[in-house]
C-alpha cells in the first residue's frame, strides 16, 4: 500500500496485563489492517512500591500477530536516552502513546522530544489529564508530556475539558472508548453461571474491576444493605483485585451482615474468565465516585448488559439514561432505587435491544480513522 504509515505505540502491553495492555493491543490490531504497526512497552512499568496490585503480569499466552518488544523503563533516564535514540532511529510517521497517569509525565515526555522526528507526529490517547488520586507533581508532569504532543484524543468531554485548562489551542477529537471485544464471543447466562458456580433464578448484578476507592464499592456494599434488596433477593458479584487496604471493605461486610448476597472474587480476573462474569449478572453497577470514562463500561456494551452507572465524569456519556442503563447519584439509596427500578420494572429486554443499536458508534475503526486524520493535520 503505498501510503502506509510506519507506527509506534508507547505504552502498556504485553506481559503486562489490565484496560491499559488490551486497549493498546487492540488499538494496533486495528491500526495493522492498513499500517506497519510496532508496539514498545515496559520493562519496568511501575516500581513495585508503587504498584498497589499483587502482580502487573498476565498469565494469559501473548497476543498473536502483533510485534511487542520490551524497552521502556519508567524510572530510568538513561533508559529515556536509549530508548529515544531507538525511536527516533525508527524513524515512525506517527507516534501514539496514552496518558493515564502524571508519573508516567516524565519518561514518556522524554521520549517523545528524543525520539520524534520532523515529520513525525505524535498522538496522545487521554485517560485523564487531572487524576482521580492527586499528588504532588502532577500538573508540572503533566504539562511535561503534553508539550511534545502534536494531537489529542480524549475518550470523554470531561477529560477534553480538563485538556483544555492545560492546551487550549491543540488539535483534539473526542472519540469515545471503542467496545472491549477482545474478550470471547457471548454466552448463555445458564452457562455462565454454571462456570461460575452460581445459583439459577437468582437476580445477580456485577460490580467489575481494579477495587480503588474512587470507583465506591463502598456505596455498593451499603445499597445491598438496602431493604429494597433484601426483598428482590439481589445478589452481587465483586470481581477484581483490590487495589488497596481490603481491611474496610471487609469490616462493611460484616457490619452490613451482607452474609452470602455478596460474593467476593478478589483475585485478578484473566481474560478468558471475563465473559463468565458479564454474561451471568443482570446487570453491571458502576458507583463510581468520580470518573472521566470506563472501560468497563465497554466490556458491558460488548456483552450486552444494561448497566447502572453513577452521574459523574464521562459515564453519563456512555450510559444514556433509561435506555441502556439508569444513572443515579453516587449515594447508596439512589443506586439502590435505580436497581430496583431495573428488575421491578422488567426492563432487561427493552435495555439489551437498545444496547445492541447503540455500540455499533464505538468502533476501532472509528478511532484509528480519527488518529489518521489527526496526524495528517497536526
Amino acid at each position: 500500500m503505498a501510503n502506509k504509515k510506519k507506527i509506534l505505540i508507547l505504552g502498556t502491553a504485553y506481559p503486562f496485563r489490565g484496560g491499559l495492555a488490551a486497549y493498546n493491543e487492540r488499538l494496533a490490531e486495528e491500526l495493522q489492517q492498513t499500517d506497519d504497526v510496532e508496539i514498545w512497552t515496559f520493562t519496568v512499568q511501575y516500581p513495585k512500591l508503587f504498584f498497589p496490585g499483587k502482580s502487573q503480569f498476565s498469565t494469559d499466552p501473548a497476543p498473536k500477530h502483533l510485534r511487542i518488544t520490551r524497552l521502556i523503563n519508567s524510572v530510568n533516564p538513561l533508559n529515556w536516552l536509549m530508548v529515544g535514540r531507538r525511536i527516533r532511529k525508527m524513524n515512525p510517521d506517527i507516534i501514539i502513546t496514552k496518558y493515564w497517569l502524571p508519573i508516567m509525565g516524565p519518561a514518556l515526555g522524554s521520549l517523545l522530544r528524543l525520539g520524534k522526528r520532523k515529520h513525525t507526529k505524535v498522538i496522545a490517547v487521554l485517560d485523564n489529564v487531572v487524576p482521580h488520586e492527586k499528588r504532588p507533581g502532577d500538573v508540572a508532569f503533566t504539562k511535561y508530556f503534553l508539550k511534545p504532543v502534536d494531537a489529542f484524543v480524549a475518550m470523554s468531554q470531561s477529560v477534553l475539558n480538563d485538556l483544555r485548562v492545560f492546551e487550549p489551542v491543540k488539535k483534539a477529537s473526542l472519540i469515545p472508548h471503542p467496545i472491549y471485544d477482545n474478550y470471547g464471543p457471548l454466552i448463555s447466562k445458564e452457562e455462565a453461571r454454571t462456570q461460575l458456580k452460581l445459583q439459577p433464578g437468582k437476580r445477580y448484578i456485577l460490580f467489575f474491576g481494579f477495587i480503588r476507592q474512587y470507583k465506591g464499592l463502598d456505596l455498593l456494599l451499603q445499597a445491598m444493605a438496602d431493604e429494597r434488596m433484601k426483598e428482590l433477593d439481589v445478589h452481587a458479584i465483586v470481581a477484581g483485585e483490590y487495589y488497596e487496604d481490603a481491611t474496610p471493605y471487609l469490616e462493611l461486610l460484616n457490619k452490613l451482615q451482607l452474609g452470602d448476597r455478596v460474593l467476593m472474587h478478589t483475585d485478578f480476573i484473566p481474560n478468558e474468565a471475563v465473559k463468565n462474569y458479564f454474561c451471568a449478572a443482570d446487570l453491571v453497577v458502576q458507583p463510581y465516585k468520580s470518573a472521566t470514562q470506563s472501560g468497563i463500561s465497554q466490556i458491558a456494551y460488548h456483552f450486552e448488559k444494561p448497566m447502572v452507572v453513577t452521574n459523574v465524569g464521562g459515564l453519563v456519556e456512555m450510559v444514556p439514561d433509561g435506555v441502556v442503563g439508569f444513572q443515579a447519584e453516587p449515594d447508596p439509596a439512589a443506586i439502590a432505587a435505580a436497581i430496583e427500578k431495573y428488575f421491578v420494572d422488567n426492563r432487561e429486554a427493552d435495555m439489551v435491544a437498545a444496547l445492541r443499536k447503540e455500540k455499533l458508534q464505538y468502533s476501532w475503526s472509528r478511532l484509528a480513522k480519527e488518529i489518521h486524520i489527526l496526524a495528517a493535520e497536526g
